[in-house]
């Protein structure tokens, strides 16, 4: 709240902001951990930790994370995918669904792709995170990838670190919307919020880790630093990154 008031020019005290935030019964919301819902698919030819838990990126586009969370409804669980921009923390592409089929990871992947080829934007240094869940190993997923030109990374070990960054964002997605808005009635009204919350938290929400500006200003401002290149290079970017946990099968947790 300080931030975005001294984004408006307006000049505050924290501490003002923050004793009328407390008079108006006003607070942050808070993350919260839930339930783990993830299970690795057979070891097979998974591919290598290209991340080694160090999320980092110097540009759009070198590193993106996805991952599975849950929504409880009054009508049943709904399944959200993300798949997110590791440089400005932009969510790219997301899907909803009443299962964990591929097809919920697929369309949040797709979405990602047309999004950055919509803009023309150059995705052949693109490292592709996630964790070793049954969707993202599936055959169709990792042609997909392939077929873009995307390198594939999983993470080496079940455990959240090894895809902490697309767990944090599930945790603020869960935080700020789910919890503070719901309860739910299906999933119908769950897309349309998410649409909203989506638009809002990638061109006006500010982010800590971006300088308290939001991820769609921060990639504006880097191409404004940094033209994009108008030819598609070969060379992978040197990245670290880290390994991630796979989801639980369709079983909501308990």
């Amino acid at each position: 709240m300080h931030a975005q008031l001294r984004r408006e020019g307006r000049q505050i005290a924290r501490c003002t902001v923050e004793r009328l935030m407390r008079a108006a019964g006003l607070h942050g919301v808070s993350k919260r951990k839930g339930p783990r819902t993830t299970i690795p698919a057979p070891i097979g030819d998974r591919p290598a930790d290209l991340v080694q838990r160090a999320f980092t990126a110097t540009a759009p586009d070198q590193l993106w994370v996805a991952d599975i969370t849950y929504i409880r409804t009054f009508s049943g669980w709904v399944y959200a995918a993300f798949v997110t921009d590791v440089f400005s923390r932009r969510i790219v592409g997301w899907q909803l669904s009443r299962n964990m089929r591929t097809d919920l990871v697929l369309e949040a992947l797709e979405m990602g792709l047309w999004t950055r080829q919509r803009d023309g934007r150059d995705l052949s240094q693109l490292v592709h995170h996630s964790d070793r869940g049954v969707q993202y190993r599936a055959i169709r997923y990792t042609d997909r990838l392939a077929e873009a030109g995307v390198v594939a990374s999983v993470g080496s070990k079940g455990d959240s670190y090894d895809n902490a960054l697309a767990e944090a964002v599930n945790s603020i997605f869960k935080a700020e919307l789910i919890r503070n808005k719901g309860p739910w009635r299906g999933i119908e009204d769950l897309e349309i919020a998410t649409v909203e919350y989506i638009d809002w938290f990638n061109h006006r929400r500010l982010h800590g880790e971006l300088g308290m500006v939001p991820p769609v200003e921060y990639e504006t401002d880097h191409y404004r630093h940094h033209p994009a290149p108008t030819t598609v290079g070969t060379a992978l970017p040197s990245l670290h990154c880290t390994r991630g946990g796979t989801r639980q099968g369709d079983q909501p947790p308990n």
